[in-house]
C-alpha cells in the first residue's frame, strides 16, 4: 500500500506503509494523508516513537555455550 506524504521541502511523494513509521519518527516528512485527509506531524495525533520494553521474567534462552563437536541432549 502507498501513502501519499509531502516532505519539508514541498515535495510530494508516496511511500509503503511500512516506511512511514520510520520517516515520522525521524521527522522526515511534515504531512501524510489518511483515508480522512492529510494529517500534519506537528499538529495531529500521530503514531509515537516505540519504547522497546525490557523483559522482566525469567530467563528461559540457552546461555551456555556448546563447542563444536560436542553433542548435547535436547530431550
Amino acid at each position: 500500500m502507498l501513502i501519499p506524504v509531502i516532505y519539508p521541502n514541498g515535495k510530494h511523494d508516496q511511500v509503503k506503509d511500512f516506511t512511514l513509521s520510520r520517516l515520522i519518527d525521524e521527522h522526515s516528512i511534515v504531512k501524510f494523508k489518511r483515508s480522512n485527509g492529510w494529517v500534519s506531524i506537528s499538529a495531529d495525533n500521530v503514531r509515537k516513537a516505540r519504547i522497546k520494553s525490557f523483559y522482566h521474567g525469567e530467563e528461559r534462552r540457552q546461555t551456555e555455550l556448546v563447542t563444536v563437536g560436542e553433542t548435547i541432549d535436547i530431550f
